[in-house]
C-alpha cells in the first residue's frame, strides 16, 4: 500500500495520480461514481489539470491521493472522459504527511501532537501497521483507550474496504467485479479467494471456471486437488443446465467432459474423478441416478412433478356429470357466444370437465383459444359458478384460474377469454430472492386451473405451481409442443405429454378463420419439415432476399413502409435469434431506434452502458420483478426521463409503462430493461404482433433450428416479412434435432404410476 510510484500499475497502457475535488454523482449500491479529479501526474495526453473519471469507486475520498489505471475516451455528450479500471489510495510516505493525515478531519479529536506521537513511536508506516494490527496503538504513550478505539476503528472503516479492493485488484479484478465480489462476501473476501476460490463460480456472475482455476493455482490448488475436481463436476453440470437446458447429465459424459475441462495442465486419473464424485454425492451437492447425474435443485424439482402429477391422476372426481348434463350446458354456451364447437373441440372440452388433469396441444389456428373459453363456459354452467369477479370476496374466492409463463401471454389470455389472467409468479405470490408464498402448506385456492403457453415453463416453475394445488382442483395444460422449450432446465410439456400417462388433445384441424392465412399454412409446413417455396410472395407475407450485410437496411425499409401505413411501434416487431454481428439484435435496435425514435433536441435520453434510452422508446422488460407486477418478457414504453436535480431521487430516473402499469427505474436499475425494437425468439415467445420481420441468414447458423423457425413465425398475426437466405431457412426447417435435452421425467412419471415402459427412449 506504500507505493507511489507511475510505475503501480506498469501493466496498464496509462495510469493518472490525483486527488478527487468533486462527486458528481455516485451509486451507493454498486459504487459506481462519476468525479472531478485535479491531476498531479499521468502519463496519459491529457492537456487539463481536472479530468471527469467514471468507474466503480466504493470507497473513495474528496482531497485524498489516488492512483488510477484506465483509459481516456471521448464521450458524445460530456466530452473526454477517463475511465477507471483500477485505483489504489496513495498513503502519505514521509512522517509529516502521515501526521496531516492523522490528523485530519477523518479523525476528530485527534490533534497535530496526537499523531506525532503516534508517528514517533510506529514511523511513517503507521497506517498499514494500525490496519494490520490495531493492538499496536498499545505502544503509543499517553494514548488513551477511546483515542485508540477511534483511530483503529475509523482506519478501518475508510481503509478497510480499499484494503479489500486493492487485494482483489492484485488478483486482477477490475473495480466492478471487485465490488461484486466485496458486496457478496465483504470482509472475508480476500480469505475466500485464498481458501476456496471455486466458490467464485457459483456466487459471482461474470467468474467461470477458468478465472477461478488460475487463482485456486496461485493459491497452490492444482492437479488432482479435490477441491478443483468437485468444482469442475458442479461447474460443468450448471453450464449444461443453464446453457442446454439438460435436467441432468450421463455419468460417462460428464466424467469424460470434466476430465477434458481439468487437464489443461495436466492429466487427471479417472479414479481420482470418480472419488470426488463419490465426495460430492455424499455431502448432498450431486445426485448420482441411475448413472445419471444430476445437481439436487433440478433432481429433486424432477421428483417433485412425478408426485404432483401421481397426485392429480390418483384424485377422484367431485361430481360426475352425464352426457346429456354435458351436452345441455355445451349447448347453452354455444348460444351464449353465438358459435359452435367443431368435435374436436367438444372432445376437448369433454375431456377437460372429467379429467383432474388434460393436455390440450395444437398449431395456430386450431382453436386453442376458443376451447379454453369453451372449457370456462362449460365448467361454470355446470357447477352453477358466476364469471363476474366482483360476485367473489376473500372468504368465496373466484373458482377457475387463468395463468401464463410471461405478462403478455397472460394477457392474451384475458382479451381472449374476458377473464382474469395473471403470470404463474403472481398466481404463486413469488417475492424475489423470498421464494413463493404459495406450496404445499399453503395452497392456492380454486376449482380450476387452466396454465397457458406450457412449453415456456421450466422444471422449477412447474414443480413449484404443482406443489402448490390444492386437494381437488382440476388441472388443464395448454400449449404447442412444436415450439421452443423453456429457457430454463426441462422440457416439462413434452415430457408429459410423452409419457402418455395424461389425457392428450391434439387439434389437428385449422378452422375457418384461419383458413385463408399463409402465415399459419407455412407453420404447418415448417412443423412438417415439408416447405415449399418460401420467396413466393403471398396476401400476407414476402421473402427479400439479401446478404447478411444488408439484414439491417432491408428491416429499416419494411419498417419505414409500415411505419408510413400508420403502424405504431409497437406493432410492428422484428424477431432475431443472436444479440451481436452484423444481423444481430443489437444493431437492428440501434437502426430501428433511430427510425421509429431519433435523437431531438427536444427529447429527453439518458445514456446507460452501451445504450441511449429515449422518451417514447420501446423497452423490453429482461427480469422478473413481481413488486411492480411486470416480469421477464414484458414490452412496454419509456413515458418520462427525469434528471436526479428534478426529483427526490439521487439518480437521473425512467418511467415505463407496460399496458396499464406504470414502472419507475432509478439509473442503476437501467440493467432490467434493453430496447426492444427487436427482441430474441425466445423473449418473444408468448407474445403476438400484428407484423413480424423475421431475418434468417446462415450467420445465424448455429442456432437455426426448425423449432425456433417455427416459433417466430406464428408469432405474426396479420403481416409476416422474411428476409435473407431462403436456403438458410430451408436448412433451419430440416434440421429437427436441436433442444434434445436429457431428462428423465416421462420416464419416471410411467415407473410412478405403475405404466408399461414406452418403447422409445424417454431420454
Amino acid at each position: 500500500m506504500e507505493q507511489t510510484t507511475m510505475d503501480l500499475f506498469s501493466t496498464q497502457k496509462g495510469s493518472v495520480k490525483g486527488e478527487p475535488i468533486r462527486i458528481v454523482f455516485q451509486n451507493s449500491d454498486n459504487g459506481y461514481t462519476v468525479m472531478i479529479v485535479k491531476i498531479d501526474e499521468t502519463n496519459e495526453p491529457i492537456d487539463e489539470k481536472e479530468i471527469t473519471m467514471v468507474g466503480y469507486f466504493p470507497a473513495v475520498h474528496l482531497y485524498e491521493t489516488y492512483q488510477f489505471a484506465g483509459h481516456l475516451k471521448n464521450h458524445p455528450r460530456y466530452g473526454q472522459q477517463y475511465e477507471v479500471e483500477n485505483y489504489r489510495k496513495m498513503l502519505p510516505k514521509s512522517k509529516s504527511g502521515v501526521i496531516t493525515y492523522l490528523s485530519g478531519d477523518l479523525f476528530p479529536g485527534i490533534g497535530k501532537k496526537t499523531a506525532e506521537a503516534i508517528v514517533n513511536e510506529l514511523g511513517e508506516h503507521a497506517i498499514t501497521e494500525i490496519l494490520n494490527d490495531p493492538s499496536c496503538l498499545n505502544r503509543v504513550p499517553r494514548l488513551d483507550d477511546s483515542k485508540r478505539s477511534l483511530i483503529a476503528d475509523t482506519l478501518l472503516q475508510n481503509e478497510g474496504l480499499e484494503k479489500i479492493l486493492i487485494g482483489l485488484s492484485d488478483y486482477g479484478f477490475g473495480s466492478q467485479l471487485a465490488m461484486k465480489i466485496y458486496q457478496a462476501y465483504g470482509n472475508e473476501s480476500l480469505e475466500i479467494i485464498q481458501e476456496n476460490p471455486y466458490q467464485l463460480i457459483q456466487d459471482i456472475e461474470g467468474i467461470g471456471f477458468q478465472r477461478a482455476d488460475e487463482l485456486a493455482a496461485n493459491s497452490g490448488i492444482s492437479g488432482n486437488h479435490p477441491d478443483r475436481i468437485q468444482a469442475a463436476f458442479l461447474y460443468w453440470l450448471n453450464e449444461r443446465a443453464m446453457n442446454d437446458g439438460h435436467v441432468y447429465m450421463p455419468e460417462q459424459e460428464t466424467i469424460h467432459e470434466v476430465q477434458r475441462l481439468l487437464s489443461s495442465r495436466e492429466k487427471i486419473d479417472e479414479g481420482d474423478l470418480e472419488r470426488e464424485r463419490d465426495v460430492l454425492e455424499e455431502d448432498g451437492k450431486l445426485v448420482h441416478d441411475n448413472d445419471h447425474l444430476y445437481l439436487p435443485p433440478l433432481y429433486y424439482a424432477e421428483k417433485g412433478i412425478v408426485t404432483g402429477i401421481e397426485k392429480l391422476t390418483d384424485q377422484e372426481p367431485e361430481e360426475e356429470f352425464s352426457e346429456s348434463e354435458f351436452l345441455k350446458a355445451l349447448g347453452k354456451v354455444e348460444d351464449k357466444l353465438s358459435m359452435q364447437y367443431a368435435k374436436s373441440q367438444q372432445e376437448a372440452i369433454r375431456q377437460a370437465i372429467q379429467s383432474p388433469i388434460m393436455i390440450l396441444t395444437g398449431g395456430p389456428g386450431t382453436g386453442k383459444t376458443t376451447v379454453i373459453r369453451g372449457i370456462v363456459e362449460v365448467y361454470a354452467e355446470l357447477n352453477s359458478y358466476s364469471l363476474e369477479p366482483k360476485d367473489y370476496d376473500d372468504e368465496h374466492p373466484y373458482p377457475i384460474l387463468l395463468v401464463a409463463p410471461t405478462g403478455r401471454a397472460a394477457k392474451r389470455m384475458k382479451e381472449s377469454t374476458g377473464l382474469p389472467a395473471v403470470t404463474i409468479h403472481r398466481l404463486l405470490g413469488w417475492n424475489g430472492g423470498s421464494g413463493y408464498a404459495h406450496d404445499e402448506d399453503d395452497p392456492i385456492e380454486g376449482k380450476l386451473l387452466i396454465v397457458d403457453e406450457m412449453s415456456m415453463v421450466d422444471i422449477w416453475l412447474a414443480n413449484q405451481l404443482l406443489k402448490s394445488l390444492p386437494e381437488g382442483m382440476k388441472v388443464v395444460i395448454v400449449g404447442d409442443e412444436d415450439q421452443l422449450p423453456s429457457v430454463g432446465p426441462g422440457q416439462v410439456l413434452s415430457d408429459l405429454i410423452h409419457s402418455e400417462a395424461v389425457p392428450v388433445i391434439r387439434l389437428t384441424d385449422i378452422f375457418r378463420q384461419a383458413q385463408g392465412s399463409s402465415i399459419i399454412e407455412l407453420a404447418h409446413e415448417i412443423k412438417e419439415g415439408a416447405l415449399s417455396d418460401v420467396t413466393v410472395p403471398k396476401n400476407d407475407r414476402r421473402f427479400f432476399k439479401c446478404h447478411q450485410n444488408q439484414v439491417v437496411d432491408v428491416i429499416c425499409q419494411v419498417a419505414s413502409l409500415a411505419k408510413k401505413k400508420g403502424y405504431p411501434p409497437k406493432d410492428i416487431q422484428a424477431l432475431a435469434p443472436i444479440y451481436r454481428g452484423s444481423a444481430g439484435i443489437e444493431r437492428i435496435n440501434k437502426a430501428l431506434q433511430e427510425l421509429f425514435n431519433p435523437k431531438d433536441e427536444q427529447k429527453r435520453e439518458l445514456e446507460y452502458g452501451d445504450q441511449c434510452f429515449r422518451v417514447h422508446d420501446k423497452v423490453l422488460q429482461l427480469v422478473n420483478n413481481p413488486d411492480e407486477n411486470v416480469f421477464n418478457g414484458d414490452i412496454g414504453e419509456i413515458t418520462a426521463i427525469f434528471k436526479a436535480k428534478e426529483t427526490t431521487d439521487k439518480e437521473d430516473t425512467v418511467i415505463v409503462t407496460f399496458d396499464s402499469v406504470e414502472v419507475k427505474y432509478l439509473k442503476h436499475d437501467l440493467n432490467q430493461l434493453t430496447l426492444a425494437y427487436c427482441c430474441s425468439i425466445h423473449k418473444a415467445q408468448g407474445s403476438e404482433f400484428p407484423i413480424v420481420i423475421l431475418p434468417v441468414v446462415k450467420g445465424y447458423h448455429r442456432m437455426l433450428r426448425r423449432n425456433l423457425i417455427y416459433t417466430a413465425v406464428t408469432r405474426s398475426k396479420e403481416s409476416l416479412i422474411l428476409c435473407g437466405d431462403d436456403e438458410a431457412f430451408a436448412e433451419a426447417v430440416g434440421r429437427n434435432d436441436g433442444d434434445k435435452r436429457h431428462s428423465a421425467l416421462a420416464k419416471k412419471i410411467r415407473e410412478r404410476l405403475h405404466l408399461p415402459p414406452i418403447s422409445e427412449d424417454c431420454d
